[in-house]
């Protein structure tokens, strides 16, 4: 049986991500006295590393952001790997590749609700899509190889560019402390310039940040072809309508590649198809288990 199209063109995003985008923002930070006091939470929680962006100096998270937590262990003089940091980004994009950066991520959310309709429509040249893998090579590496002559790094992407970071942090808990406040140099004024230069970006942009320089959206992109959970797409059903080349927030062909590295599982694609071609699914062993159509 057929189902009746939505409008691709309908900027509107599906309700149920939305309310899981919401709820997983204030999981993320639900110590809300925090934000009343200008405190950072430091209770047991803050040991468990959440799988998306979200600052640990945020004055209401309540984990630990895996980028940081990475980069912090790798700049240390025995510059360790750590496994559990690891192996939590590696579990959640087996399961679901950039699933985690469309339905999960705070700052992802707030690039959305600043986008204007016609924000969808832009497109981003591949070498700016290509400076996230760069960056993603700086978190990687950098903090063990750029060290002082005691051997040890620093977390060059948090100190330098990550705009979430500048926003959760460096304004909410950094502009009310005057002992931060006396601190605040050039390196502070970089990085308000870089989120604001963002922030702008945003309004005509759909997901700059996302797109051009968040290197877990680059890991999780490598990882969406061989996910567990990815999109299905039938020849045999397609009618060539590309009503989801049109609803794609992105851009993507999806019709020739569902599970392209900068698909970010929105699943609007399966929501305009009139046929059902395509699907999001699980799969063990190449073998279909089981379907969920957004």
């Amino acid at each position: 049986m057929h189902r009746h199209p939505l409008d691709p063109l309908d900027p509107r995003p599906n309700p149920r991500r939305r309310m899981v985008q919401l709820a997983s923002a204030l999981a993320a930070n639900g110590h809300l006295s925090g934000f009343a006091e200008g405190r950072i939470y430091q209770g047991s929680l803050k040991q468990v590393c959440v799988p998306f962006l979200n600052c640990y100096s945020c004055p209401g998270a309540l984990g630990a952001c895996p980028v940081g937590s990475y980069q912090v262990l790798l700049a240390l003089p025995g510059h360790a790997v750590s496994l559990y940091v690891v192996g939590v980004v590696t579990a959640a994009g087996a399961l679901g590749g950039r699933l985690i950066c469309g339905w999960l991520c705070p700052f992802g959310l707030l690039q959305e609700v600043l986008a204007r309709p016609r924000a969808r429509k832009v497109r981003v040249p591949s070498f700016l899509s290509a400076i996230k893998y760069l960056m993603l090579a700086a978190v990687l590496f950098l903090p063990a190889l750029l060290v002082s002559a005691a051997g040890i790094g620093a977390p060059y992407f948090c100190t330098y560019v990550c705009p979430a970071g500048t926003l959760e942090a460096g304004l909410l808990v950094g502009l009310r402390d005057p002992a931060l406040r006396a601190l605040m140099g050039p390196l502070f004024f970089w990085k308000v310039g870089v989120l604001a230069a963002f922030l702008v970006a945003m309004v005509f942009v759909y997901r700059p940040f996302c797109r051009t320089a968040c290197p877990l959206g680059a890991f999780y992109g490598l990882m969406n072809p061989v996910s567990l959970w990815r999109l299905d797409y039938r020849a045999s059903r397609c009618q060539q309508c590309h009503s989801c080349r049109d609803a794609c927030p992105l851009q993507i062909a999806v019709d020739r590649a569902p599970n392209h590295p900068e698909c970010i599982r929105c699943l609007e694609c399966t929501r305009v198809c009139p046929t059902g071609a395509l699907t999001f699914t699980a799969r063990v062993a190449d073998k279909e288990v089981r379907k969920c159509k957004a």
